[in-house]
């Protein structure tokens, strides 16, 4: 859940960005009906806000929105937090108990990390969302819901689905409706307005005059890569009200050579050699975005030793999309450790 998320009511969302007014859009259209969705998107990048815009948007939006995060639930109790439990069920069953379907009733379930259910889940909500009938857990007697499914998937999913380790007919039946949530790096002129955004309400919440941003921070959240995307910025936001001293504010690195687009943005005019060719804005940002990339796999690899999942956990990327960065950049001497990435 992004921090900027209140726990009831509508959202709001900050954005300029031609790829963000499209998906506002779409999910205001989407709202009009009751089909499922599901929402695709990078870690951080809003897509349980966009399922609360989606709800609140709706004919349900006096009726309960249940947030569950799939990947939290451990794979022996999946079923059980979605359809419930009767007494006895299991040896710790010492109580019927409602699921999240039953306490969603006449509003929103949102499934955040659907990708992590495991195949026997899969199969459970599968056979859910064909009649909207469930049975709870040592149960006997069937039960009719009233609930509008709205799913979010990390890109990971895609790989799942070419593996064969996740149900491609249950895809199917989550897809009627689909919403891709952009990375911030793609929302151009929005990383400034959410920064903008977060400085004034920290600045409110925790009672500390505001702050203004300079241009080198400005220029430096136009040429960041942001792979926590909205998250990062919101997290990297706050940290820097709070410990910034006097009337200033930092945003930007100490060490500018960790981030080459921030360096090239902050040298001064006339600093590249005379007569050398200026190259197309699009090459100079790949350029960067590639030597940051580069850098920034070298020092969290470091600092996690070589391991791989560690370094995942610490760059708050899923472990299989930080070796394809590894890959990709040559890195390949490093470790895997058993466990899943965080």
């Amino acid at each position: 859940m992004l921090p900027t998320i209140p726990a009831t009511g509508p959202p709001r969302f900050i954005a300029q960005s031609r790829g963000m007014l499209r998906v506002l859009a779409l999910i205001e259209r989407m709202s009009r009906f009751e089909a499922p969705v599901l929402i695709a998107g990078e870690t951080g990048t809003g897509k349980e806000l966009a399922a609360r815009a989606i709800h609140y948007g709706s004919a349900r939006r006096d009726a309960a929105f249940v947030p569950v995060n799939c990947g939290a639930i451990p794979e022996a109790l999946v079923e059980t937090e979605l359809f419930g439990c009767e007494r006895g069920a299991f040896t710790d069953a010492k109580h019927s108990r409602e699921g999240l379907v039953a306490a969603a009733e006449g509003g929103t379930l949102f499934l955040d990390e659907v990708d992590a259910l495991p195949a026997r889940a899969q199969v459970a909500l599968l056979r859910y969302l064909q009649d909207r009938i469930y049975r709870p857990i040592g149960g006997i007697r069937e039960l009719r819901s009233n609930v509008r499914l709205i799913a979010a998937a990390s890109p990971r999913l895609h790989r799942l689905l070419q593996a064969g380790d996740f149900r491609d007919d249950l895809v199917f039946r989550l897809t009627v409706l689909e919403l891709e949530m952009p990375p911030l790096r793609e929302r151009e002129g929005d990383a400034e307005l959410l920064a903008e955004h977060f400085v004034a309400r920290y600045a409110r919440h925790y009672g500390v005059a505001p702050r203004t941003l300079d241009p080198l921070d400005r220029a430096w959240l136009r040429s960041y890569a942001w792979p926590g995307n909205v998250r990062e910025l919101d997290n990297l936001v706050q940290r820097a009200l709070l410990l910034s001293e006097g009337d200033g504010l930092r945003l930007r690195p100490d060490d500018a050579s960790a981030h080459p687009a921030m360096a090239m943005a902050a040298a001064p005019a006339g600093a590249a050699a005379p007569g050398a060719p200026l190259c197309s804005y699009n090459e100079a940002r790949e350029a960067a975005l590639s030597s940051f990339e580069q850098q920034y796999l070298l020092r969290v690899m470091k600092a996690a030793g070589g391991n791989v999942t560690h370094a995942a956990r610490l760059a708050g990327k899923e472990r299989r999309a930080l070796g394809k960065l590894l890959k990709k950049h040559g890195l390949t001497q490093f470790r895997v450790a058993a466990g899943p990435a965080a």
